[in-house]
């Protein structure tokens, strides 16, 4: 139809949309019904973050003890976000990792979802450390940043999860685009156990706040407690994030599919 818009469909062939010709009647139902039980489950899941949320940041400024000046005095009160920010990048990066092994094992939408997914939080995660450490660091050690093993390992480990993100953001979104993208989240998670274990093998400006004898640096029950409460809060942070990506990305892919097909059978004027 010539002067028709982009992705013009004309009646009849929307009324053979409407009648099933992409998908069955009785499977968008169950589909319908699938979806309003993850909505539910969701929206119980972000309440749940709120909650616990809250309750940390009150239970940090109004119960924990301020520590002593050479720790930082009350920037010492960041600790409780740093240290969990740095748990779920690693979460993050390791279901990068398994998505992205998966999906060269063998490719779906819904494993490159879960790779691209991790690989996004994982970067926010990242960024919240790297954003939060030196202004705690600046009251402790007196400067913002320091060529400190952890803090480079760590640095390297957040450029490599930017890199992916952007190649699939900018490279297209092929089959190739995809794998290139899933190796490089596999070789990319190899890091973070070196980020973890640089303190102790190289030294550096990091205390080890947490050990197997017991919490180190942690001499108040309230700072234990508010530590476990700060790794809950990320947990569920990190789940809700990488859930709710993971649906996007899965969404538009198959989007995307039912529209090339459509367009292939002539359902929809190109």
């Amino acid at each position: 139809m010539h002067g028709a818009p982009p992705l013009f469909v004309s009646r009849s062939r929307a009324q053979d949309l409407h009648d099933g010709d992409l998908q069955p009647s009785s499977q968008r139902t169950n589909l319908s019904a699938v979806t309003r039980w993850q909505d539910k489950l969701f929206y119980a899941l972000l309440a749940l973050t709120t909650a616990v949320f809250v309750f940390l940041i009150a239970f940090i400024f109004l119960v924990c003890p301020v520590a002593q000046v050479q720790a930082g005095g009350l920037a010492q009160k960041i600790f409780y976000f740093h240290v969990p920010s740095a748990y779920a990048m690693y979460l993050c990066g390791g279901v990068c990792c398994i998505g992205s092994a998966m999906y060269l094992i063998k490719p779906t939408d819904a494993r490159n979802g879960v790779a691209q997914a991790g690989a996004e939080c994982a970067v926010l995660f990242g960024s919240m450390m790297l954003t939060s450490g030196p202004l705690w660091a600046k009251k402790a050690w007196g400067v913002y940043w320091t060529w400190d093993p952890q803090l480079t390992t760590l640095l390297l480990s957040v450029l490599v999860y930017v890199a992916i993100v952007v190649l699939r953001a900018f490279a297209g979104n092929g089959e190739a685009e995809r794998k290139f993208a899933s190796a490089l989240g596999v070789l990319g998670t190899v890091n973070l156990p070196v980020i973890h274990y640089s303190v102790l093998k190289w030294g550096g400006n990091h205390p080890i706040v947490v050990t197997r004898s017991g919490g180190g640096g942690l001499r108040h029950a309230a700072m234990t407690q508010g530590l476990l409460t700060g790794f809950l809060a990320m947990t569920l942070l990190a789940g809700l994030l990488l859930w709710s990506r993971t649906r996007v990305v899965v969404s538009a892919s198959r989007v995307a599919r039912l529209e090339e097909e459509a367009i292939a059978s002539g359902q929809i004027d190109y």
